[in-house]
């Protein structure tokens, strides 16, 4: 947008679209159908608070019937549990097996707003052993408690599948490839062939899912007859292993049962939240008015773009965008929030300068500005930039949750950094990520047209830091 283009009206529209997404942002929206509570917007009393500041639950899973798990058959249950959390938004999780006693321990925090602390029915959340199908199609639609289900028809399930497995094989060009290799049981022999025979030659895929996950979905290049298949792609060792022990659990030969639970403090005590809330919000005044004293209307219209920023990084943590999903809030995930908040009044302070710079040199008050804007933009973005990298390395390699950035973060590169570890450090990269992008959005593209249309209005120099001219 060209600065003819922005009027005297640009500063209020921008100021009440800030004002309504922060109010989205925070209070969320709720409707009742007849008894039943349905959330369109999540707000903050939907955020699920990680176990250092609110606590959760310690739960012990083990065989049904005192089947005897092996060491394949307990990775594929423990990556079933795995994807649950994930596809739940937790991303504050410890997810162990102890192949010893064949056992998996997972602990997780509280449910928002739970005030019973009730570990049997957070247990219940987790639901049960997940459900494997193979469907024809990508195809899925919301049922009536929100929730996207597939639709696409019934091609198999997990019972059909007697192993999946993970190797190498050579392409067309003679170059090894990873794969992931698929037999079936007598079951799906003919369900799979007369499916595959169908979609052959078709851009349909055959869709995996995992309950509502989809987990993959690959396209049918020839009818399939003896129970064998393979499925290529961009694979790699870790993805090929992780979608194989993915099927295998909607196949393992036993159901896992809960065999013990208990409940687990806040590792940083009851009142760390509120102690951090209050910090936060005096340290927010006195930046505000730090940012008015010394800049004057440009630092006004930053403390309008630093509420948009912290809504802004509220609403990732909710699930508010569409195209990705929410994350559990840590104290760390805090931290990033914060730390991103100190980058926004960075790059403003970088912007003030630059524009009393510009006036002091002689220029009109609305070159002044757009020249000021051009050049700091490449300081803030060298700033900005190296950030956005440190946060999606500490996601790759501490755990990714199924997400629009899962297919960048799962890739080699990122996981290069570090194996799955304590959900925490995924919370402070994706805070950070979230407040990097929304300082990009509110602190230099809407402050510039914040700025830009006040000088149509307020034509005193001194109040953007120049002198009487």
């Amino acid at each position: 947008m060209t600065v003819k283009k922005i009027n005297k009206s640009t500063f209020f529209i921008v100021v009440v679209l800030i004002a309504l997404f922060t109010f989205s942002a925070v209070a969320g929206f709720d409707y009742y159908y007849g008894d039943n509570a349905k959330t369109v917007v999540k707000g903050v009393d939907d955020i699920r608070l990680g176990i250092d500041i609110k606590g959760g639950v310690d739960v012990t899973f083990a065989p049904a019937d005192d089947y005897d798990a092996n060491e394949q058959q307990l990775a594929a249950a423990t990556a079933v549990i795995k994807t649950r959390l994930s596809s739940l938004g937790i991303t504050d999780n410890e997810v162990y097996s102890d192949e010893k006693s064949d056992r998996i321990i997972v602990r997780f925090p509280w449910q928002a707003g739970e005030t019973d602390f009730d570990p049997e029915a957070s247990v219940k959340e987790l639901g049960e052993m997940a459900e494997l199908t193979f469907r024809k199609g990508t195809d899925s639609e919301e049922d009536e408690n929100g929730n996207i289900v597939p639709t696409g028809e019934l091609v198999l399930v997990g019972e059909d599948i007697a192993q999946a497995d993970y190797g190498q094989q050579p392409n067309d060009n003679g170059d090894l490839q990873w794969v992931v290799s698929l037999k079936l049981n007598d079951s799906g022999k003919q369900k799979f062939a007369s499916a595959t025979g169908e979609l052959a030659g078709t851009s349909t895929p055959i869709s995996i899912w995992m309950d509502n996950t989809m987990i993959s979905a690959p396209t049918v290049n020839s009818t399939i007859t003896d129970g064998n298949a393979i499925i290529s792609g961009s694979f790699d060792s870790d993805s090929a292993k992780r979608l194989s022990d993915q099927i295998n659990s909607g196949a393992l030969p036993f159901k896992m049962v809960t065999s013990s639970f208990k409940t687990i403090s806040p590792t940083m005590g009851e009142g760390s939240l509120d102690a951090i809330l209050l910090a936060a919000a005096i340290s927010f005044a006195l930046i505000a008015v730090y940012m008015i004293v010394l800049y004057k209307v440009p630092g006004f219209v930053a403390d309008i773009a630093l509420c948009g920023q912290i809504a802004g990084s509220i609403a990732a943590v909710t699930g508010w965008f569409g195209f990705m999903h929410g994350s559990t809030l840590t104290i760390p995930g805090i931290a990033g929030i914060i730390l991103a908040v100190g980058m926004g009044v960075d790059a403003n302070i970088i912007t003030g300068e630059r524009i009393k710079e510009e006036l002091r040199s002689g220029k009109p008050l609305d070159s002044a500005i757009r020249v000021a804007y051009k050049r700091a933009f490449s300081a803030i973005l060298d700033g900005n930039v190296t950030n956005v990298l440190i946060a999606i390395i500490l996601m790759g390699a501490f755990g990714v949750p199924s997400s629009f950035f899962s297919k960048i973060l799962n890739s080699t590169i990122f996981r290069m950094f570090g194996a799955t570890a304590e959900g925490v450090v995924y919370s402070f990269g994706f805070t950070l990520l979230a407040g990097v992008i929304c300082n990009f959005i509110f602190g230099v593209f809407a402050s510039r047209l914040m700025v830009t249309s006040l000088s149509k209005m307020i034509k005193n120099r001194k109040l953007y830091g120049g002198d009487e001219k």
